[in-house]
């Protein structure tokens, strides 16, 4: 539901939201409270003594204190877990709760101190009682800290400014004043959100193009999360929701017609040659995170293995550029590909436009072809033309097939390094026409349709399970938006239940029937009296929200329909697992996959760990395994077909 307005401004909480901080707290009150109360029982006559009149009022006092606010506590928690996400109605004397609960945090304060200057000035009492009013005074300042940290995190920037929109709109404005306005909320919003990413990468350098990337990013995160009225934990039911619904259409799907070739390439042959080229070239797209993956990936023996080599000079037989001060990256390189030094010529540990990737804006590529609408990733796009220039400008293409003119040219790149991995492929095929790429969890707003259609002769992408970066995209975005919002509007289910049971679903599975979360049939007309329907949920400058299609979203202008580099194979896994398993590994199978598979973000626990490279690469050599032993199996030579 929309945040709580309180003081005048919007938070990013909402009168929801208060459940499971009002339990932790109740339970630490009601401890706090019995604890202080034995106290006083069993140790009041040992209060006869010099101060012991004001440690005596001191423990009543407090005791009375106390049990009001385990009152007032509880009347939240009661309150909040009243109504729906979308239904606040039963909620609406939250706001009046927490003024009182703010107002209890003075005469908590001013009791503390006292406590804490009684105890100070020398009290001539019984050893425990003294002790125990000095474990009550920590106690009540730890819990106002606590307090005032909650209240940092929950506190909106915007809120000041969307508060008055957010309960009466800017209907009621003129259009030039409304605009005015708008336009001050998206400037804030864009603001804020670049304040935020320069913190969190206050260790990049500031130059020029770090600088627009901030720019870029910052007004690409306020464009998606600025146009909506939902908190977080909003979020995090919408996603839960989602997963069970998900999981209930596909439980229900027919069987999908099986065919035995894969688009456009009618060998399965084809599939299990390329299956191969990927086990064999994934392990050059790691070693490029050097060695903290070889010491996460090996653990016990990582250190030992590359520690002594790390700090020993060596003749230079190659070019270096960059960091790598001790030589550990290129010692972990080696190991992971198994190559020798002699098999270098250049060495690049350049990353200063990593940032740029964040950023979702496009760029035409200038490319010898005949192809029309050749637009790419604008970020990637230029760490892949810094390598070009280095590769082809400095020689360094050239000097190498000087040395072994009979070697060919093969890119390789894992996550946005696949995406550089498939432009660069793509920037030398005029130079190069045998080069291949392989791309290792691509993300997928990266080409054009005519660009990736052109980039299936030569590029072969590699995407594991539900990976979220494969099928990441503003398109995608705004469609997840969309079905977040239109899954919570229609839950009849208290946010704290569905948090719960969201939970449990996700780490422990079952059925996703047992978790009926839409209204049926004969309640849809209660969705905006008294219910919030889905267009109260955004604020009035959203753009391009559609509430009638069930297709993705068009993309705004700046942001066009972008698509995954070349052929995709798809490692998919077999059962209905999709959790977290620590007692068995989980079965693969591999398939050819259309791009239009990923045009949708699939929810799960495993949508990020699909993504790490340690992951893809145990599931590659699961599957390939598995083909590899099944190649003598009789009958085996189609039985692992391709879906259509």
């Amino acid at each position: 539901m929309p945040g709580m307005v309180l003081f005048g401004r919007r938070w990013a909480i909402a009168s929801d939201d208060l459940v499971f901080p009002g339990f932790f707290e109740l339970f630490l009150r009601v401890l706090w409270w019995i604890g202080i109360l034995t106290l006083y029982v069993m140790h009041r006559e040992k209060l006869d003594c010099a101060g012991g009149v004001l440690l005596n009022s001191y423990l009543i006092v407090l005791i009375v204190l106390l049990a009001v606010v385990i009152c007032t506590v509880l009347a939240i928690v009661c309150v909040s877990m009243k109504g729906t996400i979308c239904n606040p109605g039963p909620r609406k004397s939250m706001s009046k709760l927490l003024y009182l609960r703010l107002a209890l945090f003075l005469p908590e304060m001013v009791w503390a101190s006292l406590g804490a200057a009684w105890v100070a000035d020398g009290v001539q009492c019984d050893r425990i009682v003294v002790n125990g009013i000095i474990a009550t005074v920590i106690v009540s300042w730890i819990i106002i800290a606590a307090t005032v940290f909650t209240i940092i995190i929950v506190f909106d920037p915007l809120g000041g400014k969307m508060a008055p929109y957010t309960s009466a709109g800017p209907g009621h404005l003129d259009s030039h004043e409304s605009s005015q306005l708008l336009n001050g909320l998206k400037t804030a919003a864009t603001s804020v959100w670049e304040t935020r990413i320069k913190l969190l990468c206050c260790c990049v350098g500031k130059d020029d193009h770090t600088r627009i990337a901030f720019s870029s990013t910052a007004e690409l995160f306020s464009t998606y999360f600025s146009d909506t009225d939902l908190v977080p934990s909003d979020i995090a039911a919408g996603l839960a929701l989602l997963h069970q619904q998900q999981d209930n259409i596909s439980s229900s799907q027919e069987p999908e017609e099986v065919i035995s070739h894969s688009p456009g390439h009618p060998q399965e042959a084809d599939l299990d040659a390329e299956l191969e080229n990927c086990h064999h070239y994934m392990h050059f797209a790691a070693a490029a995170y050097g060695w903290p993956l070889y010491i996460y990936r090996n653990p016990f023996t990582g250190l030992c293995r590359i520690g002594g080599d790390c700090c020993r000079s060596r003749t230079m037989e190659y070019e270096l550029v960059g960091g790598d001060q001790l030589n550990c990256h290129f010692v972990s390189i080696l190991h992971t590909t198994g190559l020798q030094y002699r098999d270098f010529i250049h060495i690049s540990f350049h990353d200063k436009d990593i940032l740029t990737d964040l950023s979702a804006e496009s760029e035409s590529l200038h490319l010898d072809t005949d192809l029309q609408d050749c637009v790419a990733h604008k970020g990637i796009s230029q760490a892949a033309r810094y390598v070009y220039r280095r590769l082809v400008n400095d020689g360094i293409l050239s000097q190498a097939f000087s040395i072994a003119p009979e070697y060919r040219l093969v890119v390789v790149g894992h996550s946005l390094g696949a995406g550089a991995a498939a432009l660069l492929a793509i920037m030398l095929r005029s130079s190069y026409p045998q080069v291949q790429a392989y791309t290792f969890s691509p993300p997928r707003g990266l080409l054009s349709k005519s660009l990736h259609e052109y980039s299936k002769d030569f590029i072969v992408s590699l995407v594991l399970g539900k990976d979220v970066i494969p099928r990441l995209s503003v398109t995608n975005m705004e469609d997840l938006k969309k079905r977040i919002l239109r899954v919570i509007t229609h839950c009849n289910k208290p946010k704290y239940k569905i948090l719960l049971q969201g939970c449990w679903y996700e780490l422990f599975g079952g059925s996703p029937d047992n978790f009926p979360t839409e209204l049926d049939g004969s309640d849809q007309g209660q969705l905006t009296q008294p219910l919030l329907g889905e267009h109260s949920l955004l604020t009035h400058w959203s753009p391009a929200y559609s509430f009638s299609s069930d297709s993705p979203l068009d993309s705004p202008t700046k942001y066009p329909p972008l698509y995954p580099p070349g052929r995709i194979i798809h490692l998919e896994e077999e059962g209905a697992s999709g959790r977290f398993d620590c007692c068995s590994a989980a079965q693969y199978r591999a398939r050819w996959a259309r791009e239009g598979e990923f045009s949708r973000i699939l929810i799960g626990p495993k949508m990020l760990t699909d993504h790490m490279p340690d992951i893809l690469m145990r599931a590659l050599d699961s599957v390939v395994a598995d083909r590899t032993a099944c190649l003598s199996c009789p009958g085996q030579g189609t039985s692992n077909v391709d879906v259509a």
